[in-house]
């Protein structure tokens, strides 16, 4: 039995999911910085997540035509995996303060 790689599905998926993913982390860079600002984060946590999470969900069920096995799929979540690991490392990095500000 040979397995056939739809090609076009992968790059789709990949495509939308790189795309998905980075708003879903710069979103999520905006809210935090936001709520460290807030006495009542969870005014802002809250409808920033579940705003990016049906928006990474709807996506990949577009992506995928409604189901959740296939090559777009498998692209759309290795998409989102390898965004998420560069923000992440991002997100380790040193902050370098602008000058002129203390």
């Amino acid at each position: 039995m040979t397995m056939t790689i739809d090609w076009h599905a992968v790059i789709t998926g990949v495509g939308t999911g790189v795309t998905v993913s980075i708003l879903y982390f710069a979103g999520l860079a905006l809210s935090v910085r936001l709520a460290l600002r807030l006495t009542r984060p969870i005014y802002v946590l809250l409808p920033s997540a579940a705003l990016r999470i049906g928006l990474l969900l709807s996506a990949g069920w577009l992506v995928t035509d409604g189901g959740t096995l296939g090559w777009a799929f498998a692209g759309y979540a290795l998409a989102f995996f390898l965004v998420r690991f560069i923000a992440t490392l991002m997100a380790r990095l040193p902050r370098v303060k602008e000058a002129g500000c203390n």
